[in-house]
């Protein structure tokens, strides 16, 4: 018996492959998209904060909980610096959900707990393992959005990403406000901790890298106690999580053997920031639209896309990997402690943008 065919598989329904999957639908591709997670979106390992022009996405009900107006960025000095940042605070699960929900929608068959377990990308025959069993599955494209650690690059035999980890605690907020705080600072190496509010919780977590620091509790403990001492959050921990976020730019290969990657999965995610939400969906829809044209016989369509994304995110994605590397290569040192190199490594300050960058 012949395997069951699809123009389109998905592989991981985060922002980008719903995103992906939902415009590859409306486009009338025949979708196939999967996720080894029981329930879409669970559980969340993110800050939760999108920028402004993905409203659009944050419609559906239960998604939106507050605006963001503004960032605060605590240098190691203790100076604050206030800088305008507009966004959302979203509930991230609602968000996949309701992302995959307009795929199912269009007509794509959405797949929970099903996960990718083998692949011949000669052939485009992908092995899928569900509660019932395991079946075989031909497609004439693949959207890797499976993130940092994607299933599908192992499968292909391409490298790891290079990642930071994070952990956060969700917490009750005393004082409700619009802003978001971050810390700069040596406690907290190759990465920064962040207050997102969150209607009336807020998200308070960290992220650094492993090579120089793998205990991440105690900095975490310590920060959210001296938040609780100026009366701004509760005691108590609601929720946990953590993850990797990639840093080290864009992949390589974003487009082998007609498997397109997306989103974390492609090492779009900012190597400084971590925020990766936009870029995601914004490639998972350029995905589709690639997958679209070349069906329809455009050969040069999937190539193209890899370009696209190159132009649209490289130079961003470089000079975050290497504003990161200035601020690790001084590690251990006085000028770790200094706010002008973490002014010149963190996005609200002009050095960031205007200092020379060093190879």
């Amino acid at each position: 018996m012949s395997a069951p065919e699809c123009d389109l598989l998905v592989v991981g329904l985060g922002p980008g492959g719903g995103a992906a999957a939902a415009a590859a639908a409306a486009a009338g591709l025949g979708v196939v998209a999967i996720d080894r997670k029981r329930e879409i979106g669970v559980p969340v390992q993110c800050a939760e904060f999108i920028p402004l022009p993905l409203s659009r996405h944050a419609m559906a009900p239960g998604v939106l909980e507050q605006r963001i107006s503004g960032m605060t960025s605590m240098l190691p000095s203790g100076a604050a610096v206030d800088t305008p940042f507009s966004g959302l605070m979203v509930d991230r699960a609602a968000f996949d959900r309701a992302l995959a929900a307009a795929a199912a929608a269009a007509g794509a068959a959405v797949q929970a707990a099903t996960s990718l377990v083998a692949l011949d990308a000669d052939a485009g025959i992908a092995r899928l393992r569900a509660s019932d069993g395991e079946s075989m599955l031909r497609y004439r494209v693949l959207v890797a959005a499976d993130g940092p650690h994607s299933t599908v690059a192992r499968l292909l035999g391409l490298p790891a990403l290079r990642t930071v980890n994070t952990r956060q605690y969700t917490v009750p907020l005393l004082q409700p406000f619009d802003d978001t705080d971050i810390w700069l600072s040596p406690d907290y190496p190759g990465g920064y901790a962040w207050l997102f509010p969150k209607g009336g919780n807020a998200n308070l977590g960290l992220g650094m890298d492993p090579r120089a620091c793998s205990d991440m509790k105690t900095p975490l403990d310590r920060l959210h106690r001296a938040l609780v001492a100026e009366g701004r959050v509760g005691a108590d921990i609601l929720a946990r999580t953590g993850g990797a976020i990639p840093v080290g730019g864009l992949r390589d290969t974003l487009v082998a053997d007609r498997v397109l990657f997306i989103g974390d999965a492609a090492g779009l995610t900012h190597p400084v920031t971590g925020a990766g939400i936009s870029a995601a969906v914004a490639s998972g829809e350029a995905a589709a639209a690639a997958a679209q044209a070349w069906i329809g016989g455009d050969s040069a369509a999937l190539a193209a896309y890899a370009e696209d994304m190159v132009d649209q995110f490289g130079e961003s994605l470089q000079r975050a990997v290497a504003r990161r590397a200035e601020l690790m290569r001084i590690r251990g040192t006085p000028d770790f402690a200094d706010d002008a190199a973490h002014r010149r490594g963190w996005i609200a300050f002009d050095d960031y943008y205007r200092a020379p960058v060093l190879i």
